[in-house]
């Protein structure tokens, strides 16, 4: 529809131009757009781009005449709902009356006019194309809710297939263990099957913590344990943490942060456990032997933190839904193992305790990825702190 958003058009078709800026002025309104025509072909041509709420048609003109082009409407799929009041000037018989009525007339109104009538008429069919654009609107929005309510329960299924994969290793591997150190025949044999247990069980414990942490945030159950911190000291934390997933895979890891003291009101827990996260993502999906990236610089009372690598990347229709719980980049599901890609969900959730926003950047697959963490600074009496 070509009309200004939120006004109602509709048509006058009129052969003498003085009968159509009548017309036009007894109807004005700043709701509506008035289209003018001087013929049916006029009229036809307007009606391909333009959607009506009312056609108000002269019977008598040359060439095709009101009948004619009522008829014409009638007959196309785009224009037959539109309702069809007839002008006349003359006498409006029976058989004229049914020759209209027939040709899809919803009334006829003679002249000279009378201005009431006719506005009263009128808005009748105007309040009726609103609701029907209400209703429109009401059912476009509830297919789009029901879309994304099928979107969500079918990655709802696809992550409870994944947390049954991801739950059951560990487990099987834990009870290998236990049998293997039943059949234990030294202790150096045994300590080495505890070892490997252990890490199961860290590994089984953190998928846990994850899904207790997206519960608790969800339900507001989470609090943070706020207090003055230095920028340096939560990202050193959130390095240590991701150390050894960097090294194990063999990438680049360079670090990039000011001298100068930056001072946050933060969770020191809660965002090492962001930027270890984003550390950990990295690590993760890109391909041993790459490089990894942590800056930091402050700017306009925000500190940015930048987690960059030249991994798998992100699609770019994929990137506005990376931050959803249950979201997974298919192309992806074999380089996570090990995870249930609830961890940018968490991290959304986080950043977003702490007042803070976070984004991502990626020219597609094979070229990296850049999640962007922008953080409010507190303010320097902070500094003066002990």
């Amino acid at each position: 529809m070509t009309a200004d958003l939120g006004k109602v058009s509709f048509l006058l078709v009129d052969d003498l131009e003085e009968n159509l800026v009548s017309l036009e002025a007894l109807l004005k309104r700043e709701d509506l757009t008035i289209l003018k025509a001087r013929s049916g072909e006029d009229a036809l041509e307007l009606l391909l781009r333009h959607d009506v709420a009312l056609a108000l048609l002269d019977v008598q003109m040359p060439g095709m005449d009101g009948f004619e082009l009522a008829e014409f409407l009638r007959g196309s799929e785009r224009t037959r709902h539109i309702p069809i009041i007839f002008v006349t000037a003359g006498s409006a018989d029976q058989q004229r009356r049914f020759r209209g009525y027939e040709a899809g007339a919803v009334d006829f109104i003679q002249k000279p006019i009378e201005a009431d009538i006719l506005r009263s008429k009128a808005t009748i069919f105007f309040d009726l194309y609103r609701q029907r654009q209400e209703i429109a609107s009401q059912r476009d929005k509830l297919a789009e809710v029901s879309q994304a309510l099928r979107d969500a329960d079918r990655r709802k299924d696809e992550f409870l297939a994944v947390l049954g994969h991801e739950l059951r290793n560990p487990v099987a591997a834990l009870g290998a263990g236990v049998h293997l150190l039943q059949k234990a025949q030294s202790p150096d044999r045994a300590a080495a099957i505890c070892m490997q247990m252990d890490r199961q069980l860290f590994h089984l414990s953190r998928l846990v913590e994850d899904l207790l942490d997206i519960a608790r945030i969800s339900e507001g159950k989470i609090s943070l344990q706020k207090q003055p911190i230095e920028l340096a000291t939560i990202l050193q934390s959130a390095i240590e943490a991701g150390q050894p997933k960097l090294e194990a895979a063999g990438h680049e890891f360079t670090v990039a942060i000011p001298d100068e003291p930056i001072w946050l009101e933060a969770d020191h827990t809660r965002l090492a456990q962001v930027v270890s996260n984003l550390l950990n993502n990295a690590a993760k999906y890109t391909l041993p032997g790459g490089s990894v990236s942590l800056t930091a610089r402050q700017a306009d009372g925000h500190v940015q933190i930048d987690v960059a690598d030249n991994g798998m990347g992100i699609p770019p229709e994929m990137q506005s839904q990376i931050f959803q719980i249950f979201a997974q980049v298919d192309a992806h599901r074999e380089q996570s193992a090990g995870g249930l890609g609830i961890g940018l969900a968490l991290v959304h959730q986080l950043v977003a305790l702490h007042n803070g926003s976070i984004a991502v950047k990626s020219e597609g697959h094979g070229k990296g990825s850049t999640f962007t963490v922008r953080l409010p600074v507190e303010n320097t009496a902070a500094q003066q702190k002990p």
